[in-house]
């Protein structure tokens, strides 16, 4: 068993601790919101903390209904991060899509939801506000045809209406936060090869993902969701307002160990969400000591996205009883 001594002098040393495997019996020694601090301070821990999540459809209901998937989740699977979904959609202007104003308050059902969630966790764990990055809300306010011709033919009109959304999801990022959430998971799914070029993310995006962020940059659970199997991951690793990195390990071919070679923060990630739903317990236990042996301190277990929808509970439960 480790011991009370062992285990304060293997938190104190922080990076000493990076590779660091822990025996059974330490298992469930710490709170997740404890567990989650140290992970993010690279500090000891008895178990890494995981997470992982699916979109539940309910974009149509009202927030109350949300907020109730959303803990019914947690409860069963007792995730250390609760990533709270985010599918309600922009609000559409009256005339053509990219004639937007600001909104202050762009996602009023999510707000509730969140302020709903935040009541029902009771502070048992932290929770982060998913937010879909300005380019993406613009392909679902038109569709990735009409985004990519306004940029070819009026890349002017693109940039504004970029703008006005990246104004208005940085006000719902504050309000979020105010609400109880420690922070955003940004997910970018346009910064890989074969959406944009580097050059075209650079313009036409990445001012736009840096305000959402700026706006809650003292925020200290940030995450950057990278999707994708092709992503620009060294556009990423510094001098961005975020805590973590997650993305899809299985999906780019790039592991843990290189992340790590070049980036400080957190690892998020070492599950196969693509195969998620045919892991056993055993291949489930064997993908998480690799990444957490390539992550080292700063490490959230997780997928590199969501899982299927259509994945059962049981499926979910294992990592849970594993974890446990």
């Amino acid at each position: 068993m480790l011991s009370r001594r062992r285990f304060l002098a293997t938190a104190a040393t922080g990076a000493a601790a990076i590779g660091a495997t822990w025996p059974a019996s330490a298992a469930g020694s710490l709170s997740s919101k404890e567990r989650v601090k140290r992970a993010l301070r690279g500090a000891g821990t008895d178990r890494p903390p995981y997470t992982f999540w699916y979109h539940f459809g309910l974009e149509k209901l009202p927030g109350e209904r949300h907020a109730q998937a959303t803990l019914d989740f947690y409860r069963k699977f007792k995730p250390d991060v609760v990533k709270v979904m985010s599918d309600y959609p922009f609000p559409k202007p009256s005339g053509n899509w990219y004639e937007l104003r600001e909104d202050q308050n762009p996602f009023p059902e999510q707000l509730r939801a969140l302020e709903l969630i935040r009541n029902g966790l009771n502070d048992e764990a932290y929770f982060v506000e998913t937010i879909f990055n300005p380019w993406n809300v613009a392909e679902k306010l038109a569709s990735r045809e009409e985004v990519r011709r306004l940029q070819t033919e009026k890349p002017q009109l693109l940039l504004d209406a970029l703008e006005v959304i990246a104004k208005s999801e940085a006000h719902h990022a504050r309000r979020a936060i105010a609400a109880g959430a420690s922070g955003i998971f940004l997910a970018i799914a346009n910064a890989q090869d074969g959406v944009l070029s580097q050059a075209e993310y650079a313009k036409f995006s990445e001012p736009f993902d840096r305000m959402v962020l700026e706006a809650v940059r003292t925020s200290p659970l940030n995450i950057l969701h990278l999707h994708g199997d092709k992503v620009y991951l060294d556009r990423f690793y510094k001098g961005w307002p975020a805590a973590a990195i997650n993305y899809s390990m299985h999906g780019t071919g790039v592991d843990l160990k290189q992340a790590r070679a070049k980036y400080a923060g957190v690892l998020m990630g070492g599950l196969d969400e693509r195969t998620y739903r045919k892991l056993g317990a055993a291949q489930l236990k064997q993908q998480w000591r690799q990444a957490e042996q390539q992550a080292g301190g700063r490490f959230i277990l997780a997928p590199g996205c969501s899982v299927p929808n259509d994945t059962k509970d049981e499926e979910l439960r294992q990592l849970t009883e594993l974890l446990g």
